[in-house]
């Protein structure tokens, strides 16, 4: 791995609050430190899979990084890909939590603008996080794939509902066709695995305004997509 991705992958562990627990006896509640061990498997398993790929990762690496037990990493996952999978899905669960709170704006094709927004920076801030989701996914097998796939599912969904809202709002807008939240999903998620395949993970926001326009112009048309883009 290049020193820049080690770099990135170093900042990340800056902002992780996954500390060890304390030694010896504490007062911590069981809940509690099954929840502290939990969330350092994940995250040593990002950061181990952003360094060193997907193949090369093992269980004893994850576990000496993230301080638990090997034993205490099988009480939760019962491999490798079981810990990624998971991982994958608690992260892409945060992302559209963040996604879903900007139906609030009151004009759909703002909401659209700001959520590609916030969705690209969201990623160019997690670079370990980056590397292991577009480039160790898909090599972690078909369980991983399926993963994707469901991630996939539900921006589709995101799409399809903010295509519904703009003909909501523009009564005279054609139907949406059923293929477009499908192209979005792919060509958004492909843009993004490139950037980060060429090490450019600092300029992902700089896409913002191509894909905000496009994603308005394919969802609705050129004037509307030209209007959000110009306040």
């Amino acid at each position: 791995m290049s020193p820049e991705v080690k770099d990135q992958v170093h900042r990340d562990d800056e902002a992780w609050r996954g500390e060890p627990l304390p030694r010896g006896r504490h007062k911590l509640a069981t809940e509690e430190v099954r929840a502290s061990q939990r969330e350092r498997l994940i995250r040593a398993m990002l950061e181990t899979v952003a360094e060193s790929g997907y193949e090369s990762t093992t269980v004893p690496e994850v576990v000496a990084r993230a301080r638990v037990s090997r034993n205490a990493f099988y009480e939760f996952f019962t491999d490798k890909t079981d810990c990624f999978i998971a991982a994958c899905d608690e992260e892409a669960d945060e992302l559209l939590g963040v996604l879903l709170a900007f139906a609030a704006e009151p004009d759909w094709a703002q909401m659209m603008r700001r959520g590609v927004g916030a969705y690209l920076r969201w990623w160019a801030e997690r670079p370990a996080l980056l590397r292991a989701y577009f480039i160790g996914l898909p090599a972690a097998g078909e369980r991983a794939i399926a993963q994707r796939e469901r991630a996939y599912a539900r921006f589709r969904v995101l799409f399809a509902g903010a295509g519904r809202r703009a003909r909501s709002e523009q009564p005279d807008l054609p139907p949406l066709e059923e293929f477009i939240p499908r192209l979005l999903v792919l060509a958004i998620t492909e843009l993004v695995a490139e950037e980060v395949r060429a090490g450019r993970t600092d300029r992902i926001p700089e896409l913002e305004d191509a894909i905000a326009f496009t994603a308005i112009k394919l969802l609705a048309d050129d004037d509307t997509a030209r209007r959000a883009l110009a306040i």
